[in-house]
């Protein structure tokens, strides 16, 4: 006497394949609207547009043959400014990491009395590559640079280069 089909192995073996990449589209499905890509831009216009005013930006700071010392020590970030700048000036300081947008951080520092730029981080930097633009608070000049973190003593960036 032959078994009812439900008993035998191969129509079950048949079965669950299919079934098994059902499920395993349903999960990579959910792995991939369940978080958001913060490196997609919305509006591709904007930015091109923002790219060409960056380097008219870069050129006005190498224009003012500008130069950062940058220290990253304790959580604390020190800096000086050299070349044709406004002493006193405040600057804006952004570290941007290349794949984590949450670990962004964006400074706005003052000078004090001997020209140097003091601030500490909400958060420290992690260690690895950082995209590092340094502004005037006005806008008229920039100066950016990929660095790597941690810094041993300090970094110099020059403008231009």
């Amino acid at each position: 006497m032959q078994r009812p089909w439900y008993q035998q192995f191969w129509p079950w073996f048949l079965i669950v394949l299919p079934l098994c990449a059902v499920a395993a589209s349903l999960y990579t499905f959910h792995l991939a609207s369940s978080g958001a890509d913060s490196m997609v831009v919305d509006d591709y216009y904007k930015k091109g547009r923002a790219i060409n005013k960056d380097i008219s930006e870069l050129k006005k700071a190498a224009e003012l043959k500008l130069i950062a010392e940058l220290r990253y020590q304790n959580d604390e970030l020190i800096l000086k400014m050299e070349g044709r700048h406004n002493n006193g000036e405040a600057v804006r300081v952004n570290f941007t990491h290349p794949t984590l947008a949450e670990q962004d951080q964006q400074l706005l520092m003052t000078s004090d009395a001997n020209g140097v730029y003091r601030a500490r981080l909400e958060q420290p930097l992690i260690k690895g590559k950082w995209n590092l633009q340094i502004e005037a608070f006005d806008g008229h000049w920039r100066m950016q640079k990929r660095i790597v973190l941690p810094i041993a003593n300090r970094l110099l960036i020059r403008a231009g280069s």
